[in-house]
């Protein structure tokens, strides 16, 4: 693994002013030493403008510091080549005449110390890039462009890689090759990675933190969970509206290929790879509109994910439903929605303090690897 585990202060430092375009930015808010931080928001919302502002492409008033240096502040402003960051764009932008090593190394010459030999045998390895090493760049598909791309970056030693919809430009296949190797990046690395994107399902799955942007400006900055499931914020209103909960692996049935986990305390199945999972960290997602509430538990059902819950409040989620935000019984910090229908909450006589069973389709959760942060 690249790094060594531990805690995470702050890695990364930002309140950056300024009018890109025809709003004004004000971007406020600081991410961990280690993990990823997401940059959340719709299309043209700022979130590219803010990420250019803290690698010294586009200079905006504020500060910048990462791991306890400061990078700009009132006069001070380094410029971008003495930022050590690194840079994965949409687009992989490689050197079409260096050789996939070559582009691999480029960055690493120019940095202090040049190329770490141990360095790049093991992102060639966390990457697999090993059987791409002798092919020309044009023959590379997308999705390996950006394994290369983001390769090169972590080899020119950055101590912030900065990934701007790296995802973007390709299609669901190539995401889905992709994913498991940014995953698996995320949970080596040693200092604070900040992805840009517009797509909710790409963040549940890989940040740990996320900073949501509207025209310019920063509207919450925090836990992932606590965002997604925050009423107020709206992104319960999306269709697609999930929470994301740590569960740990505490068993496997070869039987019937389920893995068994803990969630605070109380249990639930999803398809599982094998045994050797048992006892790793996974992270649950959770789906609003998978989650039907009962009374009592039903006597006779396929549905084997079954909660006791706790209704902390509920709110309008259309002109149709309701969203209701729930606890976990005896681990009030794991929280997660269910979007019901006016007429059975009304049927039911729902309200905030009532101590339900929530039910859940094992198939809407699904499990990604959760890096071990801390």
């Amino acid at each position: 693994m690249i790094g060594e585990t531990g805690p995470s202060p702050v890695g990364l430092d930002v309140a950056l002013v300024g009018r890109r375009g025809s709003f004004a930015i004000e971007a406020a808010f600081t991410a961990p030493a280690r993990g990823v931080t997401a940059l959340f928001g719709r299309s043209g919302s700022g979130k590219t403008s803010i990420l250019r502002a803290i690698a010294g492409l586009t200079r905006l008033e504020g500060r910048v510091r990462v791991a306890g240096e400061t990078w700009q502040d009132g006069a001070l402003f380094l410029p971008t080549h003495r930022r050590p960051l690194g840079y994965v764009f949409q687009e992989a932008s490689l050197f079409s005449h260096l050789s996939v090593d070559g582009n691999l190394i480029y960055g690493a010459r120019r940095s202090p110390g040049g190329v770490d030999a141990a360095m790049r045998r093991e992102v060639i390895d966390l990457l697999s890039l090993e059987r791409l090493m002798p092919r020309a760049i044009g023959d590379l598909s997308g999705g390996e462009r950006q394994r290369v791309a983001i390769g090169r970056a972590i080899l020119s030693r950055p101590r912030l890689l900065l990934m701007d919809e790296p995802l973007s430009g390709l299609d669901h296949r190539a995401k889905d090759e992709i994913l498991p190797f940014i995953e698996q990046l995320a949970a080596g690395l040693d200092l604070p990675i900040l992805y840009v994107s517009h797509d909710l399902a790409e963040i549940e799955r890989l940040a740990d933190r996320i900073v949501v942007v509207a025209e310019g400006r920063v509207q919450a900055s925090g836990p992932l969970n606590a965002a997604l499931t925050d009423l107020g914020l709206g992104l319960v209103r999306d269709p697609r509206a999930a929470a994301v909960l740590p569960a740990r692996v505490t068993g496997f049935s070869e039987e019937d290929g389920l893995a068994e986990l803990d969630l605070g305390g109380q249990r639930v199945f999803v398809d599982g790879s094998g045994p050797e999972e048992i006892g790793l960290n996974r992270r649950l997602r959770i789906v609003a509109s998978d989650v039907s509430l009962a009374r009592a538990p039903l006597a006779a059902s396929t549905i084997l994910n079954i909660l006791r819950v706790e209704i902390l409040a509920i709110e309008p989620g259309g002109r149709a439903d309701l969203a209701i935000l729930l606890a976990l019984d005896g681990a009030p910090d794991l929280t997660f929605m269910a979007k019901v229908t006016r007429r059975s909450a009304a049927r039911l006589q729902l309200a905030p303090g009532d101590r339900l069973h929530a039910q859940i389709k094992s198939v809407s959760l699904a499990t990604s690897p959760m890096p071990r942060l801390r």
